[in-house]
């Protein structure tokens, strides 16, 4: 069995094998990073992006997530219950709900991110500047490329 980064494991692999490779060691780590916390990574990132897109519909906030609707709800419904999200009915539409951090979201995702920092760190560690722009706007481009695919 080769090791992470000899035959197709390696530089000579499919991209999209390398992409996956990537993405699964992050996981790892993270979802380790946040088992102390209390939190999964999928919870992790709905938090993430309450914070940062309040007011998101829910179908939105599944996309954001890169979530399915289904999914997006069984979280939300676990962070209602621990008291970390609140929900209500929307002021003109009754039957959507307005998903909202509590003290106690903010606080938990305080702590998701501090425990994450080091793993969110080694991602970046021994890579210039540059590079690092460079590697941003490219995951971006496959990303953006990729939707419009569809």
């Amino acid at each position: 069995m080769p090791a992470i980064g000899e035959g197709k494991r390696g530089e000579a692999g499919h991209i999209g094998y390398l992409l996956r490779q990537a993405h699964a060691a992050h996981r790892i780590r993270m979802e380790h990073a946040l088992q102390d916390v209390g939190l999964t990574l999928p919870q992790f990132s709905v938090l993430t992006m309450l914070a940062s897109y309040p007011g998101a519909s829910s179908a939105d906030l599944a996309r954001l997530s890169l979530l399915t609707p289904q999914t997006l709800s069984v979280i939300v419904g676990n962070l209602a219950r621990a008291g970390a999200v609140s929900r209500r009915p929307h002021a003109q539409h009754g039957r959507i709900q307005v998903i909202e951090l509590t003290a106690a979201g903010e606080s938990l995702l305080a702590s998701g991110k501090a425990a994450t920092q080091a793993v969110e760190a080694a991602l970046l560690a021994d890579i210039p500047a540059d590079e690092e722009r460079a590697v941003r706007h490219w995951l971006v481009q496959i990303a953006k490329r990729l939707d419009d695919i569809g």
